[in-house]
């Protein structure tokens, strides 16, 4: 337990998941520290803090995860949008040019996450065979 906690344990754990909470919905360090209901003194003590900073930094990666798995879900629906702007001679060339970038894009990412699938099931087996020997 660390010097700060003493004393605290549960009363802490339920202050720092409320003050990474806050964290994570504000748009700043005043503004998480107020909705917290913590001094941003504390706050930033807090973040130099490895377990703390540590916390909310898995707690920061959770909600981009999410937010990359939504985009995700999504990526048909862009493409479709992407490809009818390009399609449509009513949109701007600087936009058809965009759009058409943007379309590239998607397609090379796909290659890309194609090869690293590959990749990681080469892996997977080397790693197999390894362990059999």
């Amino acid at each position: 337990m660390t010097p700060f906690m003493k004393g605290h344990g549960a009363k802490f754990d339920r202050k720092k998941e409320s003050t990474i909470a806050a964290l994570l919905g504000s748009r700043n360090h005043e503004e998480a520290a107020t909705s917290a209901g913590i001094s941003l003194k504390t706050l930033k003590r807090w973040l130099r803090i490895p377990e703390f900073l540590e916390e909310y930094r898995r707690a920061r990666w959770e909600v981009a995860e999410q937010g990359y798995a939504r985009a995700q879900q999504n990526t048909g629906l862009a493409v479709a949008v992407l490809l009818k702007l390009m399609a449509a001679e009513s949109t701007p060339a600087s936009s058809r040019i965009r759009a058409a970038l943007g379309v590239v894009d998607i397609a090379r990412a796909g290659l890309d996450f194609d090869i690293e699938t590959r990749v990681a099931a080469l892996e997977c087996a080397a790693e197999v065979q390894k362990q059999s020997r």
